[in-house]
């Protein structure tokens, strides 16, 4: 029988406050975060202060997404988003599949010679965990450069009618992946698919005069268990396990 209960955070997404970057871009925009993808998972925005956009690239083509506070934008997989802060951008984040984005579902528009294979992508967006604090940023800021980079290239190509240089950074991205998909996988069953389900047999035993899952009713708060991460797109307060 399938259990009546998840004690989760409802729908089983995840949660983080971002403060979006304000470092100068290559182009010269006032600040932005790091472009990027997700493979398996929608994310959303509500935007609780500030201004900027959200610049994204599909085979559509190219967007920009106005943002200020109260606005609430999201995305599907496969669509390339990077955040540009025009004064003041922060943001609640959320995530899909109990916050997978952030446990490895988001692959950086590198250059090609950079997704080759996963360690050599590791090596590429790792931010030294033991280094003083000015030394991750100097990481975090040349690693969203060189990916903004690529992606000012992916979205010239883009512009111009030539989507092979977009499509072989999805092929890039789907492979590097593939080999965590047995782990995605368990996460998924145990939050989207179980929250689901236990939607499902709440219905069916209400249907069946069965109330008995109301006595069962409990109350769960959190805090973040880290604050001021050097995150793809800006410093993140982080609510793993949500």
């Amino acid at each position: 029988m399938v259990s009546t209960a998840y004690d989760g955070f409802p729908g089983a997404v995840g949660v983080s406050r971002l403060t979006v970057y304000d470092w100068p871009t290559v182009e010269g925009l006032p600040g932005g975060g790091t472009p990027h993808l997700h493979l398996t998972c929608s994310e959303g925005y509500v935007v609780t202060a500030g201004r900027g956009t959200v610049q994204t690239l599909t085979a559509s083509g190219f967007r920009e997404t106005p943002l200020e506070a109260g606005t609430v934008a999201w995305f599907t997989p496969g669509t390339i988003h990077r955040l540009v802060n025009d004064g003041g951008l922060e943001i609640t984040v959320v995530m899909q599949n109990s916050g997978l984005p952030e446990a490895g579902d988001a692959v950086l528009t590198l250059p090609q010679d950079r997704l080759t294979d996963p360690d050599t992508y590791a090596d590429a967006v790792r931010i030294p965990s033991d280094a003083p604090e000015d030394e991750q940023a100097r990481v975090a800021r040349a690693r969203r450069d060189l990916a903004t980079r690529r992606f000012l290239e992916l979205r010239e190509a883009t512009e111009n009618g030539d989507p092979e240089p977009l499509a072989a950074f999805r092929r890039a991205a789907a492979d590097l992946v593939r080999p965590r998909l047995d782990d995605w996988g368990r996460r998924w069953a145990d939050g989207a698919h179980a929250a689901a389900e236990a939607t499902r047999a709440q219905l069916a035993a209400l249907r069946g005069e069965d109330d008995g899952h109301l006595a069962d009713a409990k109350v769960s708060a959190t805090g973040p268990t880290a604050t001021g991460r050097f995150g793809m797109c800006g410093r993140l307060a982080v609510y793993p396990g949500i």
